[in-house]
């Protein structure tokens, strides 16, 4: 017996995961809770059903927001790029692809961009309690300090 393989089954191309994004960048967002160039697209919206919302957030380099608040909390979930993230008394964490932050209820941060690398970010928040809470922005010597 013969075996016969199609030349078709050797042609399979991959995705370079390289340069693939995971989600699409969304529209750039425009409000004053923000510093820099920021795109949000909404993965999945808070509703009677789950009170959790979703996005996929990307930041241009030295883009950040203010500091703000989540009454439920929030996770982010490093996707790609070098990011920054701060509690109000605390260091600021550098964030990298597959880094995951875990950001206690009702407790004041900030997160962006480093400022020379694009940082993408999916942020998981919930809405149980509110809405986010913002703040002030945050100002170059916080967001330049080490």
């Amino acid at each position: 017996m013969l075996a016969f393989i199609s030349p078709a089954c050797t042609n399979v191309q991959k995705k370079d995961s390289k340069s693939s994004i995971l989600f699409p960048k969304g529209e750039k967002h425009t409000t004053k809770n923000f510093a820099g160039d920021v795109w949000v697209k909404s993965l999945i919206d808070a509703d009677s059903l789950n009170e959790t919302a979703v996005g996929n957030v990307t930041f241009a380099p030295g883009a950040r927001s203010n500091w703000h608040s989540h009454p439920g909390g929030q996770i982010i979930l490093s996707i790609d790029g070098v990011g920054y993230y701060q509690e109000k008394g605390k260091s600021k964490v550098i964030l990298r692809k597959g880094d995951v932050i875990k950001c206690p209820p009702n407790t004041p941060h900030w997160h962006g961009a480093s400022k020379d690398t694009e940082f993408v970010q999916v942020a998981i928040t919930g809405r149980t309690n509110g809405a986010t809470v913002w703040l002030e922005s945050v100002p170059d010597s916080t967001y330049l300090a080490n």
